[in-house]
């Protein structure tokens, strides 16, 4: 048994150069000049969609919290009114609400529309506005009673607070309307708590200024996350966008295909009764013109013609069965006969077939057969058609001298391998895909007189991929060629071992009395029941 059988490896075809690439990479070139055309043509330097979207989600949380902020100006007034007389208290809180009042206006008018670029500036604008003048309401009534005492001061501090923090999360989504309704507040405080010239009074200062800048980041780094949120939505609603695309261009695509194969087995259907019903008159006459059946021909050179004529049409005739072949093993309609096949008889028939073409061309076949090798299961005319293929391959393609090795063994794994192997001009190794695919055929077979149509390797890797088995060739140029195909020990039939255990008796055991008692009864009444 040789090596290459007990370790079979099958060639299997390279990897195509990743196409992916430059779609990937006209992809990326693609979101680069995107992004940098909306940079230009937004106000915030994000893309324009996204403005509009942090627009609406600013809309969105005033409106949801609307009532919160209503409650703080009220209860606001209502303090506020024991160190300022009760209408100017009043008065505030009236103002600041119908501020409030329209914020949330203009906030629900903003959802209920579809803003386009210009509208999305316009409405940037407003609510910067907006919010501007709600920062300037809470800072006429902070400043107020501002220098009174401790408690009005740490009252001051931290309503400022307050209202810095939740000015700042409500406007997270707008930066700079947060800016605008926070920064009156926090500097109108400092500088009046800085001009009452006290210790006490720089240090809350500096407070309400840190608080301010904390809120700040606190609010930038809410837009960064909301903003980053944005994108990873947007690139995921890009690439699904992406892959509905594609799944709709590849279902399209298989469509064709599928319509394509419907059409092409059609067509070889048709064309296999078309072209075998004119070949079958076309060699049958020329073999009664080759055999001189009707008598000899006046000129000698037309018997020569005759037999030239039925060896095309021959050819023809086997091409013709190999594309059907491959047409149904593509299409899946290749069905197998399996039964008990003997692997040695079959090289055997095979190799007695293909002796006359291989003593014309000098080239000596060598049987290596293993002895008492039980049979397979599988489709007798499927292993004849690949034997043949593999063994007109080499007889083909090996020079006049060669030698050409068929062996047949066991697998290591307990299965049966057919090995083919020549002394013919070789492969080269780039070539192996090439020669394994259909219609593919390597530059010696182009160079050589005998040129095929590319199917026989093909077919025969099909047919032994059917079988479960595995279909491997090695090659090197110049000093020949090597294929084994192997059967899984799956389809090797063992003899069985003989039965442990007795055979049942034919007819059940009678006792004495039984047998005395029929033993007594006339021949002519037996079985009667008499």
């Amino acid at each position: 048994m040789s090596d290459s059988a007990e370790k079979p490896e099958v060639v299997q075809l390279p990897a195509d150069s990743p196409a992916g690439a430059p779609v990937a990479s006209r992809r990326a070139a693609a979101q680069r000049v995107r992004e940098a055309r909306d940079r230009l043509t937004s106000t915030s330097g994000t893309r324009p969609a996204f403005d509009s979207e942090l627009l609406r989600q600013y809309a969105q949380t005033r409106l949801s919290a609307s009532y919160v902020v209503m409650l703080l100006v009220v209860t606001t007034g209502v303090l506020f009114g024991f160190w300022m007389p009760p209408v100017s208290a009043a008065a505030w809180t009236c103002g600041l609400l119908c501020i409030h009042t329209a914020i949330i206006r203009s906030c629900g008018q903003f959802i209920a529309t579809q803003p386009s670029l210009t509208a999305t500036r316009q409405w940037r604008t407003r609510f910067i506005v907006l919010d501007l003048l709600y920062g300037l309401g809470w800072t006429a009534v902070l400043i107020h009673p501002s220098g009174f005492d401790a408690v009005s001061n740490t009252l001051v501090m931290f309503l400022m607070l307050l209202v810095v923090a939740v000015s700042s999360m409500l406007a997270a989504s707008l930066p700079i309307a947060a800016l605008a309704a926070t920064a009156p507040v926090t500097a109108a405080i400092a500088v009046n708590f800085v001009l009452s010239g006290t210790f006490d009074n720089y240090v809350l200062a500096l407070l309400a200024v840190a608080a301010e800048g904390y809120f700040a980041l606190l609010a930038h780094r809410l837009h960064s996350a909301t903003l980053a949120t944005l994108e990873a939505r947007a690139e995921k609603d890009a690439l699904i966008g992406e892959l509905e695309q594609a799944k709709a261009i590849s279902d399209e695509a298989r469509h064709r295909a599928e319509a394509a194969n419907v059409a092409k087995s059609r067509f070889l259907a048709q064309m296999s009764h078309e072209l075998r019903t004119p070949l079958n008159a076309i060699l049958g006459f020329s073999e009664v013109m080759k055999s001189e059946i009707f008598g000899t021909h006046t000129v000698p050179v037309y018997q020569e013609y005759s037999s030239d004529i039925h060896n095309s049409g021959v050819h023809l005739l086997n091409l013709i069965n190999e594309i059907l072949d491959l047409s149904r093993i593509e299409a899946g309609r290749y069905e197998l006969n399996e039964e008990a096949v003997s692997l040695v008889h079959v090289v055997a028939d095979c190799h007695h077939l293909l002796k006359l073409r291989a003593s014309n061309r000098g080239i000596t076949i060598h049987e290596v057969f293993e002895q008492n090798m039980p049979r397979i299961w599988g489709d007798e005319r499927a292993v004849r058609q690949i034997v043949l293929n593999l063994l007109s391959n080499s007889i083909k393609f090996t020079p006049q001298g060669g030698e050409v090795w068929l062996k047949v063994g066991w697998t290591a794994s307990g299965g049966q391998y057919l090995s083919v192997k020549d002394t013919g001009s070789g492969i080269a190794e780039s070539e192996i895909p090439i020669v394994l695919a259909s219609f593919g055929q390597g530059s010696n077979s182009i160079k050589s007189a005998e040129q095929g149509a590319g199917l026989g390797l093909p077919i025969a890797k099909s047919l032994i991929d059917m079988h479960g088995g595995t279909f491997t060739l090695k090659s090197k140029l110049r000093i020949g060629t090597e294929v084994v195909v192997t059967f899984p020990p799956e389809r090797v039939m063992s003899a069985l071992g003989p039965l442990t255990e007795e055979a049942p008796p034919l007819q059940p055991e009678t006792t004495n009395t039984e047998a005395a008692r029929i033993g007594r009864k006339p021949i002519l009444s037996a079985g009667t029941g008499l």
